[in-house]
């Protein structure tokens, strides 16, 4: 059973929320909160395994929100669930450490598979909102000076790993493809984490999927 609590300012929303998700027999509503400061005490009372976080709220934003669940519970997934599509709120809540990005408007049933993912470690965005990201990238004016030379220290092995962790495979699929060990892994991902000086596997995610990461950009592998 996956626990959930819903974070909105707007009571219908979590109402209806609530009554949708109800229906999912692995999905189990467990808490409430109206603001960020809310979700934060129930987070810590209630120990859900996903947070579904609104961004505007009064009190404390979903955003600040998200960065302070994500820095003291490891074992609670933030999922944003806005009405939000702009590039920089997008951004701004992955670098918080959320999980994923959702749009309100989505079918009950793809909200409710997003959230299984997120609880099995997949990176989940809204439909059309990686490719404005990449887009995003693209026409950025100078990323390169301060991206390439990061991604100029990565061996091929990390590369590759990280190439993989962009298309959001769990370590498991990405040691069962790579043929070696999840330790080994795992060790890739607190490399790449630590020489590219981000903060969490979404952050990566993000990374490898904008423009300057393209396959053939890449070296090809010589070994772990």
């Amino acid at each position: 059973m996956i626990r959930l609590l819903l974070v909105d300012d707007q009571q219908l929303i979590c109402q209806g929320l609530k009554a949708m998700l109800s229906l999912e027999s692995d999905l189990e509503v467990i808490g409430i909160a109206h603001n960020g400061k809310a979700a934060l005490e129930q987070v810590e009372a209630l120990q859900p395994d996903v947070v579904l976080m609104d961004l505007k709220m009064p009190v404390m934003d979903g955003r600040e929100a998200t960065r302070l669940i994500c820095q003291s519970f490891s074992n609670t997934s933030v999922l944003v669930l806005t009405t939000f599509d702009d590039d920089l709120y997008i951004v701004d809540a992955m670098r918080a450490g959320a999980k994923g990005y959702l749009l309100k408007d989505m079918p009950s049933e793809e909200l409710a598979q997003a959230i299984r993912l997120v609880q099995s470690g997949y990176t989940q965005l809204a439909p059309g909102l990686m490719d404005k990201l990449i887009t995003g990238f693209c026409a950025a004016p100078t990323p390169q000076p301060s991206v390439l030379p990061a991604l100029a220290q990565l061996t091929p092995r990390e590369q590759e790993v990280l190439q993989l962790i962009g298309t959001g495979l769990t370590n498991r699929d990405i040691a069962q493809q790579l043929f070696i060990s999840e330790g080994t892994v795992k060790t890739h991902v607190t490399h790449l984490l630590n020489r590219l000086n981000l903060r969490n596997r979404s952050q990566l995610a993000i990374y490898a999927n904008s423009a300057i990461i393209k396959p053939e950009s890449l070296a090809h592998p010589s070994g772990t």
